[in-house]
């Protein structure tokens, strides 16, 4: 069996002291650049892997940050998740992923179990029953980088990236409204998660400022899914003041309202349907979505630049950033009631 390369092996080759070897390895400012190129081309040459474990014991790091999420399987979440890797990948830090599944308590173990297995860090996305978030302070209490995306909490004084959800709520229902749709509902999650309530605040807003009334029976709230899109879809064109356009709290839910509305030959865009997300299935159903782009990749990209920023700070809390992500529309056959 060939032994393996040491750092002892790249100062010998290089006639320098071990302990030159180990600063330009990992990153130590005060070596020159034409020495840490000459041990990193020994230490490719020689094929030396560093010993993570032995290196995480001297410098307690473990370079290991967990990131929770509720769900991977929406396109939304599993695009920041590989933008995190992307913004890492030449830094030394890797990820373990835990998924919610949008419950608090599994949440709760997340947290728990990320800790005890000694990650640098963790990046975090609430889940829709999450209202207290008191499991995230023993992070800050171990003085280890906390950040938010996405769904934050305003009780935790972290850095956080999020969307201007208010933005983005106005501005799907200005597009609507400019559509030439006039008695516009929504369909959102009945869970008071900051995102939702301000794209509801963004919406009534836009209402308000085009002066077209607001109809408190046209706002549905219930859960984020196919299934709740069809059940809102299907309690609003009962109604006495049926809508002429609905907006859907996620993709999903709007696929599950244009389904509904199919079924009852109401087929979008006579019924203007948009949702949020823009996620990977919206631009191929028939007719295809219009949706708001939430741009997964910039907050993903924001969360790893953020974190490699956090534990450059002899204290992560140095310097609390929030950084705002501007929503995009993209316009489809849903709200093309010119077609």
């Amino acid at each position: 069996m060939k032994k393996k390369t040491t750092i002892y092996d790249i100062a010998k080759e290089l006639n320098v002291t071990v302990s030159t070897v180990s600063r330009a390895l990992s990153g130590f400012s005060a070596i020159s650049d034409s020495t840490r190129e000459a041990v990193f081309e020994a230490a490719k040459r020689l094929n030396y892997s560093p010993n993570r474990l032995a290196s995480a014991l001297k410098s307690g790091r473990t370079y290991i940050i967990g990131v929770i999420v509720p769900s991977v399987q929406a396109h939304f979440f599993a695009s920041i998740i590989h933008s995190i890797e992307e913004g890492l990948k030449d830094s030394g830090y890797r990820i373990i992923l835990y998924q919610s599944n949008e419950s608090a308590a599994s949440e709760i173990n997340g947290v728990k179990t990320l800790l005890e297995a000694q990650v640098d860090g963790i990046m975090a996305s609430l889940s829709l029953e999450t209202e207290n978030v008191d499991h995230f302070n023993e992070v800050i209490k171990q003085n280890k980088p906390l950040i938010l995306f996405d769904r934050v909490h305003e009780k935790l004084k972290v850095p956080t990236i999020t969307l201007d959800d208010y933005k983005a709520g106005y501005m799907a229902t200005q597009h609507l409204i400019d559509k030439g749709y006039k008695r516009i509902a929504y369909v959102t999650t009945v869970h008071q998660i900051a995102i939702f309530n301000d794209r509801l605040k963004g919406y009534k807003a836009a209402l308000a400022d085009n002066g077209l009334t607001l109809d408190e029976e046209n706002i549905i709230f219930g859960g984020l899914s196919i299934k709740d899109g069809r059940f809102g879809a299907g309690k609003l064109m009962r109604s006495n003041n049926k809508p002429d356009a609905i907006i859907a709290g996620d993709d999903f839910t709007a696929l599950g309202i244009i389904k509904k509305l199919k079924e009852i030959n109401e087929t979008p865009p006579e019924i203007g349907v948009i949702g949020f997300a823009n996620e990977a299935f919206s631009a191929y159903i028939t007719p295809n979505l219009s949706t708001i782009d939430q741009h997964p990749n910039q907050i993903g990209a924001e969360c790893a630049k953020l974190f490699l920023s956090m534990v450059q700070q002899s204290s992560p809390y140095q310097n609390i950033t929030h950084v705002v992500i501007d929503p995009s529309l993209v316009e489809r056959q849903s709200t093309d009631i010119s077609r």
